[in-house]
């Protein structure tokens, strides 16, 4: 295809390669916008590869419908690179139809707008984001779920249902992922919740936002006969984006006006059930209330004992009563083999656990698993000391709610109450070893107050020749390594931002005791002492 052949047309450079997972994953949005705009006759992509041979080449730009630099030319394309400032791909780059560049963004807009971007000018993008803006403010259930193509949703048989069935009624907006196990797990509890608002003849309807690539997946999405934005349909990354997704599961609350009433009520509906509706604000202040209460009268039976499952398991096998815990400090230890945080924590956390337990028997770890399944459970807690849930446990799911465990390794503090001290031990851990035990708000203060008093009679700054650029600022730091003497530090250092350089400050104040000194004696901070 002659150069000249494109003049006068608007040009994508797509910058992709078959290895890269995001690239493949994008293609297929691309190949629909191109499609969409192809009967425009003023708009091509070019495929600039940066696949490594030429079999990989062939075989990605093979379900390419546009054009491509020939992978034999291998300078032009890695010319392209220089001028599009190429970091990462996918990228596309979008040309007006004299050759001027529109934007580097072209990935994102894509992703966003579709074919409805054309034609990628600065003014179009703009009057696109007004309109959505503008949407946002006059938010309906309509403006929500209605596309240019398409005004209605779809139950589980693939029967049509009009959105406008849906205005006057309190929706939820569930965006699910059967592949992922929290969502498979938590579509049970919404269809539960979902059939009995039904039974009572509440106003109260489910639209599934499936983000499953396939129909089968997509298929197993419908935990209840709720309704659905068709699989594969373009408004559901849409939507992702205008709810700013950033969890799965995620239930955005609609109102009957239209309006959202809660960004995602997940939690509240997993761990209140059907209490938990109208899902109004009011609601969820009187939910508040029954959590604090709650609290207040939270035991480590009532956190650990679940019907029949009253134990945990002690490292012979054996089944350890809760009941036989109880007056104990516990930390309850959520963590997987399969989480490199995990396996660089539990090392420290074995070591905190020994010096505690030497110093005093009441106290135990529980790790609560997250592994994937028996072996490695069996793998991972054979490194452990302490108890544990039995892998699988029914207690897991409901323990991850009621402390809201949204990532791993998290560390939960319980008192000889049973109540909760703290959700941040992990950091306590960290920052303070054993030193931290119990825990608790006083302990701190003690911590604190020993960490000021180590600091007492020490410059604010200091000039050091090790560091001539800039002065040395005495600055707390969790943990650092000590550029001087190569030695792990904590708390204090002698610190200079700009340069990140550390200095310990028996490094730094060894040098001016030593100055301050007479032959005999030994100056430390404000006080000199005779050497013995």
């Amino acid at each position: 295809v002659k150069i000249d052949s494109l003049k006068g047309k608007k040009l994508g450079l797509y910058f992709s390669a078959s290895w890269c997972g995001p690239c493949r994953r994008f293609t297929p949005n691309l190949i629909e916008v191109y499609t969409e705009l192809s009967t425009k006759g003023d708009f091509e992509v070019i495929f600039v590869s940066a696949d490594e041979d030429e079999e990989s080449f062939n075989g990605y730009f093979s379900k390419m419908p546009w054009l491509a630099i020939p992978f034999s030319d291998s300078e032009a394309r890695k010319r392209l690179d220089e001028p599009f400032s190429v970091q990462g791909i996918p990228h596309l780059v979008l040309l007006d139809e004299n050759g001027k560049v529109l934007t580097e963004e072209g990935v994102e807009i894509i992703r966003e707008y579709g074919e409805e971007g054309y034609p990628f000018t600065p003014e179009k993008i703009q009057e696109l984001k007004d309109l959505e803006e503008k949407a946002k403010k006059e938010q309906s259930i309509k403006t929500i779920l209605v596309s240019r193509s398409r005004d209605f949703v779809v139950t589980s048989d693939g029967s049509k249902v009009p959105v406008s069935e849906l205005e006057g009624k309190t929706v939820g907006i569930y965006f699910s992922a059967s592949s992922f196990k929290p969502s498979a797990d938590f579509t049970q509890k919404l269809a539960e919740v979902y059939r009995k608002l039904k039974e009572n003849g509440e106003k109260f309807e489910v639209v599934m936002i499936s983000l499953d690539d396939d129909e089968e997946s997509f298929r197993q999405s419908f935990g209840a006969p709720w309704l659905a934005l068709p699989s594969k349909d373009k408004s559901c990354e849409k939507l992702a984006r205008y709810f700013e997704l950033s969890t799965l599961p995620t239930v955005v609350i609609i109102g009957p006006d239209g309006k959202t009433l809660h960004p995602n009520a997940a939690d509240a509906i997993d761990e209140h059930g059907i209490v938990a509706y109208p899902f109004t604000p009011e609601k969820f202040a009187e939910l508040k209330e029954i959590e604090k209460a709650s609290e207040a009268t939270q035991t480590l039976e009532s956190v650990l004992v679940s019907g029949g499952l009253d134990f945990v398991l002690g490292k012979d096998g054996a089944k350890v009563k809760v009941a036989d815990l109880v007056g104990k400090t516990i930390l309850l230890y959520f963590s997987a083999h399969w989480c490199p945080p995990c396996r660089a924590f539990t090392p420290s956390l074995v070591e905190v656990y020994k010096k505690i337990k030497e110093k005093d028997d009441a106290f135990e770890v529980i790790f609560i698993s997250s592994d994937r399944d028996q072996s490695s459970f069996d793998d991972y807690y054979s490194g452990m000391p302490w108890l544990a849930l039995p892998f699988n446990d029914a207690r897991k799911s409901s323990l991850s709610r009621k402390f809201k465990v949204q990532g791993i390794p998290m560390l939960i503090a319980l008192g000889p109450t049973g109540k909760t001290i703290t959700k941040e031990a992990r950091s306590l851990v960290m920052a303070h070893g054993a030193d931290a035990y119990p825990f608790t708000e006083e302990r701190l203060k003690e911590i604190e107050a020993q960490i000021e008093e180590m600091a007492k009679g020490w410059p604010e700054k200091l000039k050091d020749e090790r560091h001539e650029e800039h002065e040395l600022v005495l600055t707390r730091r969790s943990n650092y390594v000590c550029d001087v003497c190569d030695e792990m530090g904590q708390v204090w250092s002698f610190y200079c931002e700009e340069c990140d350089f550390d200095l310990h400050p028996k490094c730094a104040l060894e040098k001016e005791t030593k100055a301050d000194a007479k032959e005999g004696w030994v100056c430390d901070g404000e006080v000199c002492t005779r050497a013995s």
